[in-house]
């Protein structure tokens, strides 16, 4: 087995939300909730990968072997103010970790989190945030990521 790892151009797109799909749709399950019905979601994931990417705010790596993807990764570039322990107010934020059922444990999601952390740093992030899923939480841990007890989400 050869894994493959390349950045996500538009030719991949499709299956890309297809996979982010599957993916937010098994931590739901796994978290004991429904999948929301009538939320259009492959047209809005569309619209924002295609706008980011495009401007530079998204980028992603995905796995792939035998021509077929097996794992993907994501990460946003946002800015805000700066802080102290972020001077440049950059940040990356995290997501679409995910690598098939077939090819986990063998590290391929940590060799797509290193091309993602790269980009951020060459994006001039001082840091990257992250909602893990528990499946990820022993990843990011191992990775070096700390929990931020001060984490808090509104929604409306």
């Amino acid at each position: 087995m050869a894994i493959e790892y390349k950045r996500l151009t538009e030719a991949e797109l499709e299956t890309f939300i297809d996979m982010r799909i599957g993916q937010l749709t098994e931590e739901y399950v796994s978290e004991g909730r429904s999948v929301p019905e009538g939320v259009d979601l492959k047209s809005a994931l569309f619209d924002y990968y295609h706008r980011h990417m495009a401007d530079g705010t998204f980028v992603s790596w995905l796995a792939i072997d035998g021509g077929r993807i097996i794992g993907t990764s994501g990460m946003s570039f946002v800015e805000k103010p700066p802080y102290f322990t972020c001077p440049s107010g950059k940040l990356g934020l995290l997501s679409s970790m995910f690598t098939d059922p077939d090819y986990r444990r063998m590290g391929i999601a940590r060799n797509l989190l290193d091309h993602v952390v790269e980009e951020a740093r060459a994006y001039g992030c001082g840091s990257i945030h992250i909602t893990a899923s528990n499946m990820g939480v022993k990843l990011y841990t191992a990775y070096g990521f700390k929990h931020n007890g001060n984490f808090m989400m509104y929604n409306l």
